[in-house]
């Protein structure tokens, strides 16, 4: 396997950049996750976004169990791809 994005949405700005700094010592991700602001369909109220973490794992070998409950931790969860 190789070439493996991971997106977490996680609920609110502060909990995603925690998170993107928290990956890197969590589980040794060299390059820095992206944060991407995910507006809810039909929602203009900045409230209403959800932050997506997207975690470049060229070689695959990050484990998606251990990165659906690294999400949870923020109210968050991990997207299937």
């Amino acid at each position: 396997m190789s070439d493996v994005r991971h997106v977490l949405v996680l609920p609110d700005r502060d909990g995603a950049e925690e998170a993107a700094q928290a990956v890197g010592e969590r589980f040794g991700v060299v390059d820095e996750p992206q944060l991407v602001r995910d507006a809810l369909a039909g929602e203009d109220d900045a409230e209403d976004a959800q932050w997506l973490v997207v975690i470049e794992d060229p070689r695959g070998a990050l484990d998606p169990v251990a990165l659906d409950a690294f999400a949870a931790e923020w109210d968050g969860w991990r997207e299937e791809p």
